[in-house]
């Protein structure tokens, strides 16, 4: 058909489909944000509404307790270690120093040094005993750390065993929520959908035409495409449940227009030319030709044929003459092409 419309009354639809466009655009951009602030209508669960909140803060008190307690254990032990490690190299020197003196005082045997013998002695056992306590504070240390320990990890079990315990409820609560969720959002995007499944079938050629078609795909954009990443498990088959009844409304819709439209032909057919020439409108007229078919029956035919001046499937006529220059031209154009004469004032043949 636009072959057949004026150039500025091309460009208005086009300018009018963009319209349409930009009015679904807007539409689309809100509905998804009301879409996606719809679970804000409840509060969400979690799984220590499920759980005894006493108990749960204690476990988690005693868990955060016993993590600082693991930590400061092992900064002292490793504190301990590195004082053990001196302490032992300590008395390792000492002790090679003490052997090798004893050497060389067994080889002099001289009696005036007994005194030192036993000053040695007295120092060597003072390294000794101070490695003996740095072993016995990195054993202390290991022991707070590992009573540290073992408490971080009997609370995170009882905290465990607390939130298996309320897994159950927690999981029920939350399809439940879920549930209602979903259905708030059915509520908003099913009845748009009806609406604009009315809308197409009474409103799509109106002169509101640009608004109806931007609601439609937007109606039809929120159902199948914004509704996809909200729905719950059980949720694809109320989309496609609606897809199929939507499918069969539509089909049915096309089959009855089909039977209408070729009842109407079948009718318009058996009407003289005249009367069928009245029915046809100039615009719809020149649509047809332009792609090549009958204007009266739709049917194809050979226009470039110089022959054809007539449908040879259901007799109207399609060429005729000027009755001013005799030039052949279209029985449904205004004026003659050659010379502007118009087609009221008379024609030859055809």
């Amino acid at each position: 058909m636009s072959r057949s419309l004026r150039l500025s009354e091309k460009w208005f639809r086009r300018g009018l489909w963009l319209v349409a466009l930009v009015f679904a655009g807007f539409l689309i951009g809100l509905g998804g944000t009301v879409v996606g602030d719809l679970p804000r209508v409840e509060t969400a669960a979690s799984i220590d509404d499920f759980m005894d909140a006493a108990k749960a803060a204690d476990a988690r008190r005693t868990i955060d307790g016993a993590r600082q307690r693991v930590q400061t254990a092992q900064d002292a032990l490793a504190q301990a270690r590195l004082k053990e490690r001196v302490a032992a190299s300590d008395v390792g020197n000492a002790r090679q120093g003490f052997e090798n003196w004893i050497a060389t005082r067994t080889a002099t045997e001289r009696a005036e040094q007994d005194p030192e013998l036993v000053e040695r002695t007295r120092a060597l056992d003072e390294l000794q005993a101070r490695e003996r306590a740095a072993r016995a504070e990195v054993e202390r240390q290991q022991q707070a750390l590992l009573d540290a320990g073992q408490a971080r990890d009997g609370a995170q079990r009882q905290l465990q065993q607390m939130q298996d315990a309320a897994q159950g409820a927690f999981e029920r609560a939350r399809r439940a929520q879920e549930l209602r969720v979903f259905g708030y959002r059915l509520a908003l995007t099913l009845p748009l959908l009806l609406l604009a499944g009315w809308l197409f079938a009474k409103k799509r050629k109106s002169s509101a035409w640009p608004f109806v078609w931007g609601f439609i795909l937007f109606a039809l954009f929120a159902f199948f495409v914004e509704l996809v990443p909200y729905l719950p498990s059980y949720g694809g088959y109320v989309r496609y449940a609606v897809g199929i009844v939507l499918t069969v409304l539509v089909g049915r819709w096309a089959i009855g227009a089909l039977n209408r439209y070729l009842a109407q032909q079948q009718a318009a057919e058996a009407q003289p030319e005249q009367e069928r020439r009245r029915e046809l409108s100039y615009d719809t007229a020149l649509a047809r030709l332009a792609k090549g078919v009958c204007p009266g029956c739709e049917r194809t035919v050979d226009l470039k044929d110089g022959q054809i001046d007539f449908c040879p499937h259901c007799g109207i006529g399609l060429f005729n003459h000027c009755g001013r220059c005799d030039a052949r031209k279209s029985s449904f154009a205004h004026y003659c092409q050659a010379c502007g004469t118009a087609a009221t004032a008379g024609v030859q043949g055809g």
